[in-house]
């Protein structure tokens, strides 16, 4: 497989090594960065030279002791500094002025002393305008300008290219999944995510840890996991991709999540592909009564579509929900949901969740689960994923392949057929008509999957509220009518 691996994807492998995560880790970079300089500075065995790569990352990457450094270049020297990190754009109505900080280094220090040029947000709108900090790179001078205090120098952002660094040819990624079987290809997706395969003791243990990429990869996947401390839940939807958005406990907003009415601003839905809290336990919402009629209009909406007092917007990013859960509350035929917040246990709520990952099914992390080896490259294999997700054509072979009964449940339907299109997205990508998709393997790898992870929810509300009581999953099955080879 490692042969194959390298003949199709040579120049987007990288190798990737526990000793090589530790290095990186300790410089505080992302994975997707971690691999990109991997690719940069390694040679054709892997190997890097760590001194060379830190001296580069103290000069391109700089961290927040090297930011006197930094000022010293514009403040005496009169130098243009240019240098990867992390911005945010803020507005002010008022003087109608755009201002930028750079929340790694704490800067500005008071308002107004760090100022946007207005043309540098109109040629990276699709980047500068996210609700969060994205990564870039930043052209920054000290120049004089006219503030509300008179003349005064400023910092002024003059220049910005988001980090995105490779040209993604999805038709070729596509073509070349038909060169593996779906067991090398759940590897290579495994490796791909920084996971070692061979440290999983079975195909659940996999399947259960891809079923996490579903809301990477299909538009508004809603998704609630509950697994034992230590499984890399936090890992993985925070450092894979950086078109996600990781919320860390605290407390969250109706305005943050889909539209501040006071600033004129889409929320997170609007900028990401997915939004996951995690430790959903510890989550507080400013207004829970608030935030739940927003969740499930959005959460019900086919076009993702969001109402905030006379505002309506669109957004793409799907739900999750992470929790710990302890080992007696393992059990689908338990309340499992009695922890979450208060907003959640309204079953008109749980019901727009697609399906249920199974934690527990998760070994683990352990050092034999580090990947070690050629692998994908993450941020090549992330930007994969996100372009994967406008694609269409998956989801009419589903609707085409699929028979249910009339009478089946809308949302039940649906949520189905919605995990079912992420999952062949994810392992059956080269698929472009349902007559190259082996029967079989479909049934395995996508249907029965999703059935399962609808069943969970399904349960669960027959626990919480008596009218879904002793309430299955639709009788869905694969078309007879079509004479797939198997």
């Amino acid at each position: 497989m490692e042969t194959k691996l390298k003949q199709l994807f040579g120049d987007m492998l990288v190798y990737k090594n526990p000793d090589y995560g530790k290095f990186f880790s300790a410089l505080s970079l992302p994975s997707f960065m971690r691999d990109w300089l991997l690719m940069r500075f390694s040679d054709d065995k892997g190997r890097i030279n760590k001194e060379e790569v830190t001296e580069y990352v103290r000069k391109t990457i700089p961290q927040k002791t090297q930011w006197p450094h930094i000022l010293y270049q514009m403040l005496h020297n009169y130098e243009t500094v240019r240098f990867l990190a992390k911005i945010k754009i803020d507005f002010d109505t008022t003087t109608r002025t755009a201002f930028f900080s750079l929340p790694d280094f704490g800067v500005p220090k008071k308002k107004g002393e760090a100022i946007a040029d207005w043309n540098v947000i109109e040629d990276n709108q699709k980047y500068l305008l996210a609700p969060n900090e994205v990564w870039g790179i930043c052209e920054i001078v000290c120049v004089e300008e006219d503030t509300l205090k008179g003349n005064s120098n400023v910092l002024k952002l003059v220049g910005f290219k988001p980090f995105s660094p490779y040209t993604i040819d999805l038709d070729y990624y596509c073509e070349a999944r038909k060169e593996f079987t779906i067991d090398e290809w759940i590897d290579i997706l495994l490796g791909a995510i920084d996971y070692n395969p061979q440290g999983y003791a079975s195909l659940t243990q996999k399947m259960t840890m891809l079923s996490r990429l579903l809301p990477f990869i299909e538009k508004r996947v809603n998704l609630i996991e509950l697994a034992p401390k230590g499984t890399g839940k936090s890992y993985l939807f925070s450092q894979i991709s950086k078109n996600g958005w990781l919320v860390s406990g605290g407390s969250i907003s109706r305005a943050k999540m889909f539209y501040d009415i006071s600033k004129r601003a889409n929320g997170l839905v609007s900028f990401y592909d997915y939004v996951a809290f995690d430790e959903i336990q510890s989550i507080k919402f400013t207004d829970a009564s608030e935030m739940q009629g927003a969740l499930k209009g959005y959460l019900e909406s086919p076009t993702g579509e969001f109402r905030v007092g006379d505002a309506r917007g669109i957004g793409e990013a799907g739900l999750i929900l992470l929790g710990n859960i302890d080992i007696d509350r393992m059990n689908v035929y338990t309340n499992m949901f009695i922890d979450l917040p208060q907003v959640f246990h309204e079953s008109a709520l749980i019901d727009r969740f697609h399906g249920f990952i199974k934690g527990w099914d998760i070994p683990r992390m352990q050092e034999s689960l580090k990947v070690n080896g050629w692998a994908l490259n993450v941020e090549y294999f992330g930007e994969i994923l996100h372009l994967l997700r406008g694609e269409v054509i998956y989801r009419g072979i589903v609707d085409e392949m699929l028979t249910y009964p009339k009478n089946a449940d809308t949302r039940d339907t649906e949520a189905i057929k919605r995990i079912c299109t992420a999952f062949m997205k994810l392992l059956f990508p080269n698929v472009r008509r349902s007559e190259d998709l082996n029967r079989e393997e479909f049934v395995n790898f996508c249907l029965n999957p999703a059935i399962e992870m609808r069943r969970v929810i399904k349960t669960q509300l027959g626990i919480i509220d008596n009218e879904f009581a002793g309430k299955d999953v639709p009788n869905i099955q694969f078309a007879d009518k079509h004479n797939v080879e198997s």
